[in-house]
């Protein structure tokens, strides 16, 4: 039988640091609820507004798979393997940070703020090779559930270093789309980004987040136009 645990968006932590404010839906720095660490190997699940020509300074990372997926604004990136880019709405970035990196990120804009989504997770093997990648996953098909991340350096979408596959979605109100999660063992997160929809029976409005373990397929129905993000991970991991 299926399990669920519902994360309403109000629910999330909250930091404010002038430039940076963030919604953190697992413990995160100073906010910590030990009944939300992580779901399975998602570990990290940050909504972040950075103000106007704010960022965050050098700093290190290592054994984790961090996904950055802009909402508003541009963002830009450099790193210590010589990776200089500014990711934008329509991009997905993917560092395996492995072995260890040290990255800065920035607001290419000084009046405006970007938002983008910090995504980290367990990766499963440790001590690999640093390493980048950003591509476009901007797609106008509608009431698609499009790839846009997977274990495999050959499918569509980034690849990481664990058993994972994202998938983004626009939905529009009335339509439902079906899920089938990846693999046994996993378990799917939901992220509404924007509108309102239905999962399995559960109502979910913006920014609210739902897991879903123990079956192998969710139903999606679109209460209203909707944006989602789907996070398919495995449930154990050994970290």
């Amino acid at each position: 039988m299926a399990q669920y645990v519902f994360h309403p968006a109000a629910t999330r932590g909250f930091a404010d640091h002038g430039w940076l404010k963030s919604y953190q839906t697992f413990s995160f720095a100073g906010y910590y609820n030990p009944q939300r660490i992580n779901f399975g190997a998602l570990r990290v699940l940050n909504d972040d507004i950075v103000s106007g020509g704010g960022g965050f300074g050098e700093h290190p990372h290592d054994n984790m798979e961090i996904i950055s997926i802009p909402l508003e604004g541009e963002l830009k990136h450099r790193d210590s393997m010589e990776n200089a880019a500014v990711i934008k709405p329509g991009e997905i970035q993917v560092m395996s940070a492995g072995t260890g990196i040290y990255h800065t990120e920035f607001n290419k804009d000084k009046n405006k703020a970007v938002k983008f989504l910090q995504i980290w997770l367990y990766p499963n093997k440790r001590n690999v090779q640093p390493r980048y990648n950003q591509i476009n996953i901007d797609n106008n098909i509608k009431n698609v559930l499009h790839q846009i991340l997977s274990p495999d350096p050959m499918d569509e979408g980034v690849w990481i270093h664990q058993d994972a596959w994202f998938h983004k979605g626009d939905i529009t109100a009335g339509n439902t789309v079906a899920y089938q999660i990846k693999k046994e063992g996993n378990g799917v997160y939901v992220f509404v980004i924007s509108g309102s929809l239905i999962v399995d029976d559960h109502q979910l409005d913006t920014r609210d987040g739902l897991g879903v373990w123990d079956t192998r397929n969710i139903t999606i129905t679109a209460s209203t136009d909707a944006v989602v993000l789907l996070m398919d991970v495995p449930m154990e991991v050994d970290f």
